[in-house]
């Protein structure tokens, strides 16, 4: 599917196979492999952009994949964010939409919305947000009516 595909109908929080359609180089090729990997992997969907209008030009829609972490003594030093416009060239697909009754903890700012975490539980949702001190942050229920077009939710 395309990436207009994808700022339409997934969900936040929505795990999103990414390719080229070239196949995996062998490992030895390190460099092309390297190249590959930037076009073709997996994320979960944390953010959604509209069209953003600028005096000489409009910015396409876009998304924000989350692709990993990587961390040192249970610290994230590094965060991998991989956003893709709505003119990718890219092929898309949906791999893993949450689950009903998980507990999104999003975060709004500068008009759109921001997948922070995806929780089991609203308790597990609480205790993360007590943990990362996030104060504005607010919950939404995978599933609850409103759910897709974000705007069903219960204070955090």
């Amino acid at each position: 599917m395309s990436a207009n595909t994808i700022i339409d109908t997934a969900p936040l929080g929505a795990l999103i196979r990414y390719t080229d359609g070239s196949p995996k180089p062998p490992a030895r090729f390190t460099k092309k492999l390297a190249a590959w990997e930037r076009s073709n992997g997996v994320g979960r969907l944390v953010k959604k952009e509209p069209p953003r209008p600028y005096p000489t030009w409009t910015a396409p829609a876009s998304f924000t994949l989350h692709e990993g972490n990587f961390s040192s003594d249970g610290v994230i030093l590094v965060t991998i964010m991989r956003s893709h416009s709505a003119d990718s060239r890219l092929s898309f697909e949906v791999v893993e939409e949450p689950k009903v009754g998980q507990i999104r903890v999003l975060l709004d700012f500068g008009g759109s919305t921001e997948l922070l975490h995806l929780a089991a539980s609203a308790t597990a949702a609480e205790l993360w947000i007590a943990k990362e001190g996030y104060r504005n942050a607010r919950l939404q229920v995978v599933g609850a009516e409103g759910d897709r077009a974000g705007e069903a939710g219960i204070a955090a």
